[in-house]
């Protein structure tokens, strides 16, 4: 069974960070291009970071770049988003997804979502 599962999320302080896992199992993501995003409640469903199967290549939303980092360990396999200077407006449930047959991020090419992680940010 493919699966992705998030962890990390919780409460921090705004100006904190946070680091969010996404663990894969029965696939290798270094076959796969993986995607963050995230869904305030009221609110459509962003695509917040993209790395390549490689790990080489990464894209950012401009609400984020500069403050959140992904990354990926293949040994481990699992994709990790760096979270820096968190503001409230980051309040979400944030999810990881994969690509396994293409080389973007768009939702309409996902074929694996994980179930998603809640970070909350507030003082």
């Amino acid at each position: 069974q493919l699966q992705l599962v998030e962890s990390g999320g919780g409460l921090v302080q705004p100006g904190g960070s946070l680091r969010l896992s996404c663990a894969a199992s029965g696939f290798t993501l270094n076959i796969a291009t993986i995607g963050w995003f995230r869904q305030a409640p009221g609110k459509e469903r962003e695509e917040i970071s993209c790395i390549s199967r490689s790990g080489g290549s990464t894209n950012y939303a401009d609400s984020v770049k500069g403050r959140f980092t992904i990354s990926k360990d293949n040994a481990k396999n699992t994709v990790y988003l760096q979270m820096d200077s968190l503001k409230p407006e980051d309040t979400a449930v944030y999810y990881c997804a994969a690509n396994r047959f293409g080389t973007d991020c768009r939702s309409a090419n996902i074929n694996y979502w994980g179930k998603g992680t809640l970070v909350t940010v507030s003082a």
